[in-house]
């Protein structure tokens, strides 16, 4: 199913649309600032599985992010940080940034594991941004394109319905999209680390 919602003021019936699929275990294609991206709700461990087969990996390898709606509720899911790195992320946020970080608070209950670090990312694009506020809960996601293969279909939301097919529930319309994935910066150490240059500069942020 391929849905049409208008790239800077998306339509709230639709929105509502959008978020009740989630709600209900649906695997969507969603815009971001940067590349088109897998989404779902992190409620339903189905659907992360549908996610993690998408990318070709097994469920406990797949590198999924929250998308969050800012960085307050981002904070929600991971350990107290300093203020150095919260300063970072309030300079970056929103943006095409995806940053690692100590995992905590409530994020166990949602990636149902113990893993130590999260990807959290606030993307600068008001689809993704109605969205994770009308469902209430971050997404989980990961992204249509392969950073190692450079794949044109995966910009144009007509061709990523054609491609997939059923594999997902929902494409989400809302133009074009990108080949550049986020910058990943890792703060998890003593010192930030550059894990990939992305869309996002590392200029002036660190």
């Amino acid at each position: 199913m391929l849905l049409q919602v208008h790239p800077r003021d998306p339509e709230a019936r639709k929105v509502r649309l959008i978020a009740e699929k989630l709600r209900e275990g649906a695997v969507v294609v969603c815009p971001t600032d940067t590349v088109h991206a897998f989404v779902c709700s992190p409620r339903h461990a189905s659907a992360m599985e549908r996610v993690a087969r998408l990318k070709g990996v097994k469920p406990q390898r797949a590198e999924l992010s929250l998308v969050c709606r800012d960085l307050s509720q981002a904070t929600r899911y991971l350990r107290p940080i300093d203020t150095a790195v919260f300063r970072l992320l309030k300079r970056a946020l929103p943006g095409p940034y995806t940053f690692i970080l100590p995992a905590g608070g409530e994020a166990p209950k949602l990636f149902q594991t113990n893993r130590r670090t999260i990807g959290i990312r606030v993307p600068d694009h008001p689809v993704t941004a109605a969205i994770v506020e009308e469902l209430g809960h971050p997404l989980v996601a990961a992204s249509v394109h392969d950073p190692d293969h450079v794949v044109d279909y995966t910009t144009d939301p007509e061709r990523i319905a054609e491609h997939l097919g059923g594999q997902v529930d929902l494409v989400i319309d809302a133009g074009m999209g990108g080949l550049v994935g986020s910058t990943v910066i890792d703060l998890s150490g003593s010192a930030p680390v550059v894990v990939r240059q992305g869309k996002g500069t590392v200029e002036g942020l660190l």
